[in-house]
């Protein structure tokens, strides 16, 4: 009797999908397409036995190329829902691999709101699985750090922060105490010297540290391991750090204690709406 009721229940709400959202999901009206995608997004999280499956996904996965930007934010924003939930992983696959090129060109949406969502859904794509996204994908991010819109370069910053510099190798208490040259921050800055030389960029080290601010604060305050790494010799077996490098290390340095100083982003960066031909 219950399974004959829960399949009743299955066949209303089939009913229903097929009724109204499959006539109203492409309405005129764009409130009405953001709904539909809100609602289906909110389905999809509490009935993902149901719901959760490529049937209803591809609903959304058209909706991203919606010409309004509140629907494509919706469709961001119901996705971020889904894979924040890691046991409903398995199930967004296939939606991923088929819909992630759209989600990678939608970080240079001409809504700003619209591009930071699609930058935070990759950081939570990342964090599901790592090998979902390519070398190419991660890198039309990464240069977002440099964006002179900061909401941007902050989502930017923590994607940077989670791919390159969240795993430490040092697992040991007694390592994660050493400080200075020998403390695990030491690879981190060389890391993030290394990124700052590829980007070339070299006048922008104070928007690469704006955007990693709120993220890295601990790696980028660790001034003890800076100082350490330009003046005290290599040891055994580590590679010292070329006049370039540590020319650049000293930029960064500088533009941390700064940031630390006066607290507030580097001229040119802000926070106002893009304004431009729709």
């Amino acid at each position: 009797q219950l399974q004959e009721n829960q399949d009743e229940i299955e066949n209303m709400m089939n009913a229903i999908f097929k009724g109204v959202f499959v006539h109203r999901y492409r309405d005129a009206i764009a409130e009405i397409r953001a709904i539909c995608i809100e609602e289906i997004g909110i389905w999809m999280k509490m009935y993902s036995d149901a719901f959760l499956n490529d049937s209803y996904l591809k609903y959304v996965g058209w909706t991203m190329h919606d010409k309004q930007g509140e629907v494509r934010l919706k469709c961001l924003t119901a996705l971020q829902g889904l894979y924040y939930n890691k046991e409903l992983n398995s199930k967004l696959e296939l939606f991923t691999s088929r819909f992630k090129d759209r989600i990678v060109s939608m970080t240079l949406d001409k809504e700003y709101d619209v591009a930071v969502q699609a930058i935070k859904l990759l950081t939570l794509v990342l964090q599901s699985s790592e090998e979902v996204l390519t070398a190419e994908d991660c890198e039309n991010v990464y240069h977002l750090v440099y964006s002179a819109h900061r909401p941007v370069a902050v989502a930017a910053g923590e994607f940077l922060y989670k791919k390159l510099f969240s795993r430490r190798d040092a697992e040991d208490d007694g390592i994660l105490k050493r400080r200075g040259r020998q403390s695990p921050n030491a690879n981190l800055v060389k890391t993030l010297v290394f990124f700052f030389l590829e980007s070339e960029l070299h006048e922008h080290a104070a928007y690469l540290v704006d955007s990693m601010w709120d993220c890295a604060t601990d790696l980028l305050k660790d001034w003890e391991c800076m100082n350490s790494l330009l003046l005290e010799e290599p040891l055994n077996g580590e590679e010292p750090l070329t006049d370039r490098q540590e020319s650049a290390l000293i930029e960064i340095m500088l533009c941390t204690i700064r940031q630390a100083a006066e607290c507030h982003p580097p001229v040119g960066r802000g926070t106002g709406k893009r304004v431009g031909s729709q």
